[in-house]
């Protein structure tokens, strides 16, 4: 079965224009990926607002960045689906999904329709929330994880719609367009990881780099996104690094804001404020997934039978990633961990370890060194990640599955 997206519906030629920047590929593929670059950006540049000016309106730049991602991804899609759904003579709607036993639609723009109501309907009660309770001391207020998910439903449903033309044969037919493809799916998964990682950051700062629950919070997330990554975007019979691909491009996504929003002036306007300051303040440097997600790929690649190699058990297959996965990040990451959390040099633009909130008291005597709490016996440590590399495994499984299902995705 084909969807909306399919080249029934959105042709993709095997011979386009030089002239046409879309390369054959439906306007709405890139509009949802424009949409969920959007999400992300407005969502870090929301948090840096709170790190430096606390109280925000309705209408906050941050938010209306945000907003524009909801209704680029919520307009897209809601034509696509409308367009389905009252024309009935439409050649797509019986290969198209049925929801709600009304409507018809690609699952790309199913996803993307959802998140962006989600995202518009936690905006009012935001408001309301902040007028209520005054300024969030946490990510995860309800308003909050109701933006949050709606986000990470229209990035999902970005993945989606991209997949769904990657997978079709005549795709792979035209080697432009399957660049422009996975250049595309990339960008989408890149996207879908960087609120992935702002979710989980309040308990993956350096801070906590020397803890096993830091660990056992990334065995269970990345593997099973990462993975879920690599396999749906095994395509063809040449090496390639997609997990790599997207890991990099997630890291400049999160740092790229925390550079360039400190070098423009924020006060504080709401108090107390504890840390008087009179620029944005960073966030989080990015994880080093880069390198462990390079080791996933090495073993994508080597156990890959569309590559032509002795393709190996998933289970077997998810126990050699997870494992892997968690050795090299392991590897990286401890070091790093305490570059950024005690060194003087990771004090600078670039590591922005110097960062910190304007209601936080700056002469705290754990700021620049790890607070005796977060720190664990070496026996307690090895429990821990032990117990990590053992969830690292299951989430690769699941991850493996995942990927397995969204490589047959066509509509």
């Amino acid at each position: 079965m084909q969807s909306a997206l399919s080249s029934s519906t959105y042709p993709l030629s095997h011979s386009p224009s030089t002239t046409d920047w879309r390369l054959g590929l439906p306007t709405y593929a890139y509009a949802v990926v424009f949409a969920s670059f959007c999400i992300i950006m407005g969502l870090l540049w929301d948090i840096m607002w709170h790190m430096s000016i606390g109280r925000d309106g309705l209408f906050s730049a941050p938010h209306v960045v945000m907003y524009t991602g909801a209704l680029v991804s919520g307009l897209f899609s809601g034509y696509q689906i409308l367009s389905l759904t009252f024309r009935k003579s439409h050649p797509d709607r019986a290969k198209s999904v049925k929801f709600w036993g009304i409507f018809h639609g690609s699952l790309g723009a199913m996803y993307c329709a959802w998140g962006a109501l989600a995202m518009l309907t936690s905006a009012p009660f935001d408001d309301w929330w902040h007028n209520t309770y005054g300024l969030d001391v946490q990510i995860l207020t309800p308003p909050h994880t109701i933006l949050l998910v709606g986000m990470m439903m229209v990035q999902f449903g970005a993945i989606v719609a991209v997949l769904s033309l990657q997978n079709q044969p005549s795709a792979q037919a035209n080697p432009a367009q399957l660049a422009r493809i996975r250049l595309l799916f990339i960008l989408s998964g890149a996207f879908f990881l960087s609120v992935l990682f702002v979710l989980l950051s309040e308990d993956m700062g350096p801070n906590a780099s020397h803890n096993a629950s830091f660990y056992v919070t990334a065995a269970i997330a990345f593997p099973f996104l990462l993975l879920a990554i690599g396999r749906a975007g095994e395509r063809s019979t040449a090496t390639n690094y997609p997990i790599t691909a997207v890991t990099a491009v997630y890291m400049l996504a999160i740092a790229a804001p925390s550079w360039i929003l400190p070098l423009f002036p924020a006060v504080p306007k709401l108090g107390p404020v504890a840390n008087p300051i009179t620029h944005y303040q960073a966030f989080n440097f990015p994880l080093l997934l880069v390198v462990p997600g390079f080791v996933l790929d090495l073993i994508l690649n080597k156990f890959s039978a569309i590559r032509g190699n002795k393709p190996l058990n998933d289970w077997l297959l998810a126990a050699l990633a997870g494992t892997l996965f968690m050795v090299a990040f392991l590897v990286v990451q401890w070091p790093f961990g305490g570059f950024l959390q005690e060194s003087v040099y990771a004090r600078n633009w670039f590591f922005m370890s110097d960062a910190w909130p304007y209601g936080a008291d700056p002469t705290w005597q754990y700021r620049f060194k790890f607070a005796p709490w977060s720190i664990q016996p070496p026996l307690t440590f090895a429990l821990g990640f032990g117990k990590a590399i053992l969830f690292a495994m299951l989430s690769a499984r699941i991850g493996l599955l995942w990927g397995s299902w969204m490589r047959r995705v066509v509509r």
